[in-house]
């Protein structure tokens, strides 16, 4: 588990290529706001999460079933990591952020991933600000 990156996925290059290239410009991991954001865009008081779908307990993918060994540990593991999830969403909300979860298993499929992206980019743009 030491040898799992927290930045620099790839399922983050993906989003952050793409938001670039549509001509957004962020910032990505910024140690100053609560959990690290993935992605930071300022202008629009947005930030992005993109969450690995077994790390952070996807309840609506198979990607998230719980292996059968060491199930005890494994239950609390990504329990804990759902409670920081929905603490960290709400600290973020409270300062006046608008918080976007992309889920990892809606980037692997091309044609998912593009209406994942058009629908992040209609979220990102008609934003209230």
């Amino acid at each position: 588990m030491a040898s799992i990156s927290g930045k620099d996925t790839k399922p983050e290059v993906l989003v952050r290529s793409y938001l670039f290239k549509e001509g957004l410009r962020f910032r990505k991991n910024d140690k100053t706001l609560p959990g690290k954001p993935d992605i930071v865009l300022p202008k629009y008081q947005i930030i992005i999460f993109i969450n690995g779908c077994f790390w952070h307990g996807h309840s609506k993918c198979t990607k998230s079933n719980l292996p059968t060994s060491n199930a005890v540990f494994w239950k609390a593991k990504i329990g804990n990591n759902i409670k920081r999830d929905m603490l960290i969403n709400k600290q973020l909300r409270e300062a006046g952020w608008k918080v976007i979860i992309i889920w990892e298993c809606n980037l692997k499929n091309r044609v998912i991933f593009m209406k994942s992206m058009s629908k992040l980019i209609k979220q990102i743009k008609f934003a209230p600000r």
